[in-house]
């Protein structure tokens, strides 16, 4: 029985898993990384996305959308 990881918990993922993780499509996903806020690694000829910089980059700190700080919502 295989289980099944929550994605935010994994460590890599593909090109693909990380156009349908993020809405983002394969031209985008590709001029994040030449611009380097999308890690990546090689294993062997696969490129693989390193979710941690998938998370980064659609919640990064001090954004809009994340939750204020104590100090903020004084």
């Amino acid at each position: 029985m295989t289980t099944t990881i929550p994605f935010a918990q994994r460590l890599s993922c593909t090109i693909d898993e990380a156009c349908q993780a993020t809405g983002i499509g394969r031209t985008k996903l590709y001029e994040e990384i030449a611009a380097g806020r999308i890690q990546t690694t090689n294993v062997g000829k696969r490129r693989l996305v390193l979710v941690p910089s998938l998370l980064c980059l659609l919640n990064p700190q001090g954004s809009p959308h994340s939750a204020p700080t104590p100090q903020e919502a004084a």
